[in-house]
């Protein structure tokens, strides 16, 4: 039995547009921008000491994260053939493009942090 298409209105964002699903899911997601933010300020970095430069991310959220940006094209991997493998990750010149809107938005975040987690009432 098939189940009825759901009219557009219905459907998730990413189903009606594209383009947004990508942007929106790493915008969106904190990690993402500490990751980037990470990256811009220190160039090159092993997967550990990036680890270790982006506090209350688990290693899993870190290593999903990574694959994601990179899927994206704002990260570029290198493997160093050795053992164990020593993996760097660096932002591409797009991922370098990100840095200063993605502060901008956690500058506004912090501003804003009050009125969106309704602990004060807005000003009228």
């Amino acid at each position: 039995m098939q189940r009825a298409a759901l009219p557009a209105r219905a459907r998730p964002v990413e189903h009606r547009w594209p383009v947004l699903e990508s942007a929106a899911c790493w915008v969106s997601v904190a990690p993402n921008s500490s990751a980037v933010k990470t990256l811009a300020e220190s160039g090159e970095l092993r997967y550990a000491v990036l680890k270790r430069r982006t506090p209350g991310i688990s290693a899993k959220m870190l290593a999903q994260t990574l694959r994601g940006l990179e899927r994206d094209q704002l990260v570029i991997r290198r493997v160093e053939p050795t053992v164990p493998p020593a993996v760097h990750y660096s932002l591409t010149p797009l991922g370098r493009s990100l840095d200063e809107p993605l502060a901008a938005l956690r500058d506004w975040a912090e501003t804003h942090m009050p009125e969106t987690t309704g602990t004060t009432r807005p000003e009228q």
